[in-house]
This record gives structure tokens, sequence and C-alpha cells, in this order.
């Protein structure tokens, strides 16, 4: 995939010459203005939400939820942990490779490991940016239900890739969640396909599963993209080390390229 400029991430190396407008979002949602002052590309506050994008000014540290702050000054993906039997834990290794992907690629610092996070606990809070994964069973309690809810209505994000097996049980986990809002299929020209690589056809097909194409459902509240979803594409498995699934480095790139897509997306809507 051929990257396309960004109008909100400099490319490693660049230094932005002058402040300024740089352009608007557009989404089929409401417009979100954003300005590049001094070097730094800010968003104003969305509810009680506020994300410095790390890298440019070399801090991740205004992203806030209800007076807590992340512990860090890098991105950190946290790993969502849950009840059910399903293998929440499978994908450390693919997130890593992701976040070390987006480190040598955007000007986002991350740290090299992802974290693990209960989905009752406060520490969720901490962290923009939650990955949910597995084969199987999810079932979360009622109070993780209200939890994540909380979370998700306040700013956070939740990436979520079916390893094959969490289709139904996590369809309805995000009902319980969001009973007034559905899974939509996104639209090719979303912006989230097209933010800093350019993916003209949706998701890339990466494992073969049902054989079915490849999918990309959003969970919008209050017009914000809350909750992205990959559906007969597993965008982890093309994370994974070479020697994991002996995927060709094509279709491994594309997987990276577009969770960057995802990441970067979350970071800045």
């Amino acid at each position: 995939m051929k990257s396309r400029s960004s109008q909100f991430f400099f490319r490693r190396g660049e230094s932005p010459d002058s402040p300024g407008i740089v352009g608007r979002v557009t989404d089929p949602h409401p417009t979100i203005l954003w300005k590049r002052r001094g070097g730094c590309v800010t968003r104003p506050a969305n509810g009680i939400k506020a994300i410095l994008v790390a890298g440019v000014c070399g801090i991740f540290a205004s992203f806030s939820f209800a007076q807590q702050t992340a512990p860090s000054s890098k991105l950190t993906i946290a790993l969502l942990k849950y009840d059910g039997g399903g293998d929440w834990y499978s994908a450390a290794a693919a997130v890593a490779n992701l976040q070390k992907f987006i480190g040598e690629n955007t000007n986002v610092a991350v740290q090299p490991m992802p974290a693990q996070v209960d989905a009752k606990s406060a520490e969720l809070f901490s962290y923009p940016i939650i990955f949910a994964n597995g084969h199987g069973n999810i079932y979360f309690s009622e109070q993780e239900v209200a939890n994540l809810r909380a979370y998700l209505t306040s700013g956070g994000f939740l990436f979520a890739n079916d390893d094959y097996g969490m289709d139904k049980p996590f369809r309805h986990e995000m009902k319980r969640i969001f009973p007034d809002a559905q899974l939509v299929e996104l639209p090719f020209d979303h912006p989230i396909y097209h933010i800093y690589y350019e993916f003209k056809n949706g998701l890339p097909k990466i494992h073969e599963h049902d054989k079915l194409p490849p999918q990309g459902f959003g969970l919008f509240y209050e017009g914000r993209l809350v909750v992205f979803y990959d559906y007969q594409c597993d965008l982890g498995d093309g994370w994974e080390d070479e020697d994991v699934h002996h995927d060709p480095i094509e279709k491994r790139r594309a997987a990276l390229q577009m969770g960057t897509n995802v990441i970067l997306h979350a970071l800045t809507h």
C-alpha cells in the first residue's frame, strides 16, 4: 500500500514550518476542526477527552478521563481481559509488533509492549485504546459492562479483532454495552481507510476464515466512532512474526498499515 500525506501526522524526520489550520476531518458525522500549533497536532477537547498526539512534541500526557491521566508519555495499547473462555491474551506479540511499526513509521511515540487491563478496573481509563482479540466466547459481568460503557462514552476506543470464533459473543456483549446502538459496516470512503495509508477497497484480506470478504464494522456514540471491529479479516494474524503464520511480506505489511490507520483514527477523533 502506498502511504498518503496526512493532515495530522508528520512523517519521522519532518518538522512543520509554520502553525495554522491544516484541514478538516471529513466523516459521515459532524466535522471536527484540527489545528497545527508550533509543530504539535492537537484536537480540542471532546467532552472530557483531550488528546495531544504523541511524538510530535514527545509527549502523550493530555489524554484524560475524569481527572485520571495516562501513566506514560508514550502510547500503550492495552489488551482487554475478559471472561467466557476466549483467549484474550493471544495477541500480545502481535500488538507489540504493531506498536513497533507505528513507532517506526509515524511520529507517535509508543511503548515497546502492550499492557493488560481488566474490564472492571479503574485502570481501564488510563489507556486511550484497548484491544480485544480471541477465538471463542466473550463474557462481561454487569460491572464490566457498566465500566466499559463509561470508558467508551468518555473518550476511550475499542479495537476488536475476530481471530475466528468470537463474532457472535462479541456482538452480543456490544449490545449489552450499547443497547440502543448497533455495529454498522463502514463504507470504503470512511476516513479510517485513508487517514495515513490508502485502502480504497476497505480492509485487506489477511486470513482465510470462511473465505468471505473482510468487513470493517463500527459502533458510534454521539457521532464518534468508539468501536472498530474487523471481521473475516484477522488483522492480528498479519501483525505476528513471519514464522507464526508464514504470511507473505506484502500481506503482513498491509495488516500493519491498516492497524496503524485504526490507531491514528482513534487518536484523532
